[in-house]
């Protein structure tokens, strides 16, 4: 057993095989309540192996310096995406709730840089609209503002454009095959023409999350196995649109003109659809 006596000590540990020197307030203060904490404080035997009274441990010690320098100076490494993911393992195990957090954070940051790095700036947009074929496919616009744009015929298959504004924007003819949407705004955006889906052509497999205000949809729109969950669709014109299968959870339909439309394998759960023009749907 170890006193009180020796909180300020040296240790020796084998983690795993892999031999580490710390002081038992290292691994007692920054986390009090962790694991390593409840070993040290001397109400616990300790295992420890003959050579130099090493106290063991069975874990993999590849990344205990990290924990040690975390408990030593309260930074989170840097480290690839798949180290954090190890790392965070052994902060499970130690009872490491500070690091832990410190990883969700780390990579939540990671996440939200990476997906708001747009390849391309607004200006760069508008000098390739003013080219005659144009042809975003697959491209990372995530965050950009391009609102009041003519876009028309503009080809955004596959691309992010999440968090996207297209607020009056022009989207005539505009391609969205597959692309990924959420959070995108197209208030009051151009999405109508006769004989053409929305916005453009919808293709099956669209994940959407955006919110469209006032937008008129064309007859012949085909949201087939669309996502449209939480979309705010309010005052949309949806006759005769194709919706098998489509994500309605949560959407906004109030006042949505929806007349003679097919709703049978929609999916519809928390819609509201307040005012909506429902006559001869089939439900």
């Amino acid at each position: 057993m170890m006193g009180d006596s020796h909180l300020s000590s040296l240790i020796r540990l084998s983690i795993g095989g892999k031999k580490f020197c710390t002081t038992i307030d290292t691994l007692t203060r920054r986390e009090p309540d962790s694991m390593l904490a409840a070993m040290f404080s001397g109400r616990h035997t300790l295992c420890q192996d003959s050579e130099k009274g090493h106290v063991f441990v069975d874990r993999d010690g590849k990344h205990f310096r990290h924990i040690l320098n975390w408990l030593r100076d309260g930074v989170v490494p840097t480290l690839t995406d798949a180290e954090y993911s190890e790392l965070g393992r052994e902060a499970e195990y130690y009872q490491l709730l500070g690091l832990i957090d410190g990883i969700s954070s780390v990579l939540n940051k990671r996440k939200e840089e990476e997906e708001s790095h747009a390849e391309l700036t607004r200006i760069d947009i508008i000098k390739c609209i003013q080219s005659e074929r144009v042809r975003f496919r697959g491209v990372n616009l995530s965050g950009l503002d391009l609102s009041k744009l003519d876009l028309s015929f503009v080809d955004f298959s596959f691309a992010c454009l999440k968090n996207v504004f297209f607020s009056r924007a022009n989207l005539q003819c505009a391609k969205f095959r597959d692309v990924d949407a959420e959070g995108s705004i197209f208030h009051n955006a151009t999405l109508r023409e006769e004989g053409v889906n929305l916005p453009g052509q919808i293709y099956a497999g669209l994940y959407w999350l955006g919110q469209i205000f006032r937008v008129q949809i064309s007859k012949t729109a085909d949201l087939t196995d669309a996502n449209l969950e939480g979309a705010n669709l309010e005052g949309a014109n949806l006759k005769g649109a194709k919706l098998s299968n489509a994500n309605l959870k949560g959407a906004n339909l109030q006042r949505a003109y929806l007349r003679h439309v097919n709703l049978r394998d929609t999916h519809l759960e928390g819609a509201k659809l307040d005012g909506a023009n429902l006559l001869g749907a089939i439900r």
